[in-house]
């Protein structure tokens, strides 16, 4: 059973499909970043920013890192659910945190580093003033 995920957090629903699998059935190591990104950009969306708005207003939220822990596999043809959260905001970046889960299992957990950086320049930016509240929401409430 996984712990309780934070108030607020983007889930994607997803389906494993065959290609996503190995010779076993078993899902690929790699796509578990890529449900991250999934998740990731629902989270933009549900904070009221389409990723490609982002984009269009010259900004890009590039990554820097990303750390993932594998507790179970996933197989073809399940259901998983990716879920993302804010767990830190920086004066230049923002770090995200996921959990991947079936059926109340975790499956993995991980995060990804971003900076905000201009697209134009390619250079760092500061947190981008209209879009810093809306991604705070999505911090866990500090007890």
């Amino acid at each position: 059973m996984t712990r309780p995920l934070p108030p607020r957090h983007a889930d994607v629903e997803i389906e494993v499909r065959y290609a996503e699998t190995d010779q076993m059935g078993v899902v690929h190591h790699a796509n578990y970043l890529v449900w991250f990104e999934l998740a990731r950009t629902r989270l933009c969306l549900e904070a009221g920013f389409h990723y490609a708005e982002i984009e269009k207003r010259g900004l890009l939220l590039l990554v820097t890192g990303a750390e993932l822990s594998y507790r179970a596999p996933a197989r073809y043809g399940e259901r998983v659910v990716a879920s993302c959260w804010v767990e830190r905001v920086g004066s230049r970046g923002v770090r995200f945190a996921y959990r991947i889960a079936r059926d109340g299992d975790l499956l993995a957990t991980g995060s990804t580093e971003h900076v905000w950086v201009d697209a134009a320049s390619r250079r760092p930016t500061r947190f981008p003033t209209e879009l810093e509240a809306p991604f705070r929401e999505f911090l866990p409430a500090r007890g």
